[in-house]
């Protein structure tokens, strides 16, 4: 869940608009004679009052809790995911054999429906088969690295002396000119390695959950804003460098390029290969337009920082490197799996859970995102073994290219609810996606009017404390009484912030009810996500179990409800410009401008 994914949520001033649109309509009706009110009738119950008190069957939560921690099978389903299958790039041969397992196991505890849905064309389809490294000399060592994604092979193992390009300048550059056929290219500058002064792994406290629960806490101590113009800017600089740089390292035959490992967080990078966007010489390198075509590969910290140390001191350096890597395909697709349990008087309504099937490639994806994967899977499970029947149709979608953008779950949403259209004026060019604030009118589909909410996991392993409303004030009270039986599970926590990074936000982004559930972290941002590390030793079976029992709880809960759940306003993005505009005369004896 890389932090650059961002999407659009409703806005202050779109809440400000439905409030002057319903002072505005209640102010007419003052005009008008008594009448009875008949259009009532005619709103949506998810946008219509809600009941003060939810009518909670604790038997159900016993039966549920009994089932999932008596005879749960979600370690069961990450051996198999994360062991059996191994790490699932988005269009790589691991990720269809991941969404024909999902499809074939969710089919085998019950569920109807089980399928693959098509979201549209990903890139290339590739695969890691071998990477390894050594210093040959001045001293022969072995060397910890892997491919970065979508990096062509090397034609065997080749060895090369080491250029050491910490890619700070134009000028940097123009000095290597001519001197970099058949050498291996250490792209980047050394990191350093921290000491580890505070524990890599973390449980939040009930300090930290109650601050959650407080919005304006978080307001007071947020970080200043950024410059967005800045950042674009250097963001660019960047990026034009890192072109001219691998155009002139085309040009002259460099042998591989190998990239420093990222920081993981609080020191916790040291030993640990990060492996991916951060990685990618270009963002979007699946596609065939933006291939880098000379093998790359990323090294763990330590490593790099040595060759590069000895290379700045002008020590002769030579390295031997092979990445083996296959391509299956410049135009795979990427699919969602999805299955369902059928409601019955409300069939017509849905209610769904998921988490992202694909990872990256440096592990086994067990924690990123495996975890919520087979939580979701767990909690259907639990359900069906328990013979349950559903008043709303519950449904499970397991995503894939979340890591490169959020693909499966947007692709899903623009096909089933409805997409933003054009904006009348474009972005700037180079306006990266995630920075755009820019889009035209919410155009949804019947099937828009029937989603009753969508829930999401995706922190890693650590068992649930809460779950964020993503705004949504009038579902905290529903979730708070939801909750208040599971306590004792450690379950405490309503919190109306907005959380981002994944799937949920592609339901939040078109006006409907989608959130994700607040985790204890754990090692998950020092260790494990990305990294070589993220495999199925680092689950935790008891915090996993009690996340499928509180997902299937809240499942259950929605789908028995005689209204649906409360929604945002509707989302007017076209009207933000307008509604965000200065009040002319606001100030008294303000000088208007010259027009």
């Amino acid at each position: 869940m890389p932090a650059f994914r961002r999407i659009l949520r409703c806005s202050t001033t779109t809440l400000l608009f439905v409030g002057l649109l319903s002072a505005a309509a209640h102010a007419t009706d003052k005009k008008k004679p008594a009448e009875p009110r008949t259009e009532s009738k005619n709103v949506p119950s998810y946008y219509g009052p809600q009941p003060s008190t939810e009518n909670l069957d604790l038997t159900m939560y016993a039966r549920i809790r009994a089932e999932g921690l008596q005879h749960g099978k979600v370690m069961d389903f990450g051996a198999a995911l994360a062991d059996g299958i191994g790490p699932r790039l988005t269009g790589s041969p691991n990720m269809a054999k991941a969404n024909a397992w999902t499809r074939d196991t969710l089919s085998k505890i019950g569920l109807e429906n089980a399928h693959l849905e098509d979201w549209g064309e990903f890139g290339m389809g590739w695969q890691q088969i071998n990477t390894w490294a050594r210093m040959v000399s001045p001293d022969p060592e072995p060397l910890w690295m892997q491919a970065a994604p979508w990096s062509p092979a090397t034609k065997g193992p080749v060895t090369g002396e080491v250029v050491y390009v910490p890619l700070a300048d134009a000028e940097e550059l123009d000095k290597l000119h001519g001197t970099l056929a058949g050498k291996i290219v250490l792209l980047g500058a050394m990191r350093s390695t921290p000491d580890i002064t505070e524990p890599l792994f973390h449980r939040y406290t009930d300090e930290e959950l109650k601050d959650m629960e407080n919005a304006e806490s978080r307001r007071a101590n947020a970080a200043p804003a950024v410059n967005i113009q800045a950042l674009m800017a250097e963001r660019q600089r960047l990026t034009t460098l890192r072109q001219r740089a691998l155009k002139m390292m085309i040009e002259e035959g460099v042998a591989a390029i190998i990239t420093p490992s990222r920081d993981g967080g609080n020191g916790g990078g040291t030993g640990i290969i990060f492996d991916d966007n951060g990685a990618n010489l270009i963002r979007g390198a699946q596609t065939a337009e933006n291939a880098v075509k000379i093998p790359n590969a990323v090294m763990m910290i330590e490593h790099y920082n040595r060759l590069a140390r000895m290379a700045q001191a002008h020590v002769p350096v030579t390295v031997e490197v092979n990445i083996e890597t296959k391509f299956t395909g410049d135009h795979e697709h990427g699919f969602d799996t999805v299955a369902e349990i059928p409601g019955s008087d409300l069939k017509d309504q849905v209610v769904m859970v998921g988490g992202h099937l694909d990872s990256w490639i440096s592990g086994t994806g067990a924690t990123d995102n495996g975890a919520g994967s087979i939580v979701a899977m767990e909690a259907v499970r639990i359900l069906k073994a328990l013979d349950l029947h559903p008043r709303r149709t519950i449904r499970i979608a397991l995503w894939s290219g979340e890591e490169e953008g959020l693909f499966g779950s947007q692709g899903y949403v623009k096909q089933h609810f409805g997409t933003f259209a054009a904006p009348a004026t474009p972005d700037p060019a180079g306006t990266p996606s995630y920075m755009s604030r820019n889009r035209g009118p919410l155009q949804t589909t019947k099937e828009w009017e029937t989603l009753d909410a969508y829930y999401n996991l995706d922190n890693g392993t650590g068992k649930v404390r809460g779950v964020y409303t993503q705004e949504n004030f009038a579902i905290a009270p529903i979730f708070a009484q939801w909750i208040a039986p599971l306590h004792d599970l450690g379950v405490t926590t309503i919190s109306n912030r907005n959380t981002g990074g994944t799937d949920h936000l592609s339901f939040d982004a078109v006006g409907l009810p989608g959130f994700q559930f607040i985790q204890d972290p754990l090692d998950y941002e020092t260790r494990t996500h990305h990294s070589d590390m993220d495999t199925y030793d680092r689950l935790h079976q008891a915090d996993l179990e009690q996340a499928a029992i509180v997902e299937a709880i809240f499942l259950w809960n929605t789908s028995q409800r005689d209204e649906m759940m409360p929604r945002k306003p509707f989302p007017h993005p076209e009207l933000e410009k307008q509604l965000s505009a200065p009040i002319p005369g606001l100030y008294p004896n303000a000088v208007e401008p010259a027009k």
